[in-house]
Formats: C-alpha cells, sequence, structure tokens
C-alpha cells in the first residue's frame, strides 16, 4: 500500500492518497481557525481507515499551524471529539 499526504491549495483541500484512490478534506482558514465543511474517501476506501489517518494528518498539520479546527461535516466533529477534542475550535 502506497499512501501520500499533501495540501492542495488550489482545491482548497487536504488528499490522502493511498493507491491512487483519495481521501479529501475540504478547508476554509479564517484567521487561526481551519473549518472542515467536508470530508470524503473513495468509496473502495471506506471502511479502511484512509479518512481517519487523513483527519490524523490534518489535526498535526493545524496544530504545526497553531491553528484550531472548527468542524462543520459530522465525521470531522466525530473524529476530533474522540482523537483531538483541544483542537476543536
Amino acid at each position: 500500500m502506497t499512501e501520500t499526504f499533501r495540501h492542495n491549495p488550489e482545491l482548497s483541500r487536504y488528499e490522502l492518497e493511498v493507491d491512487g484512490l483519495l481521501a479529501v478534506a475540504d478547508y476554509q482558514r479564517s484567521g487561526h481557525r481551519l473549518v472542515i465543511p467536508h470530508v470524503e474517501a473513495d468509496m473502495a476506501l471506506r471502511g479502511t481507515g484512509a479518512a481517519g489517518r487523513l483527519m490524523s494528518k490534518v489535526a498535526e498539520t493545524a496544530r504545526a499551524e497553531g491553528m484550531r479546527i472548527t468542524p462543520l461535516c459530522s465525521y470531522a466533529a466525530a473524529w476530533l471529539k474522540r482523537n483531538d477534542p483541544d483542537l476543536i475550535a
């Protein structure tokens, strides 16, 4: 399995590519907040933990940049509550 995390500022999203398939987290920046309205994984990735690994990288990136996350997406909100509640803005 080959996995690559990247920031795609042209599309305002973070991407996790797994064997050519994508999990994405759309975002908007608002001051020191990263607003996440949508997280989605390719159908073939669902149930594999790819979206969770993506959110882990997004949280790591936000923390490194001194940002907090405002999750509008129910998946992002649930993931943050379980794994990194201190980042929720």
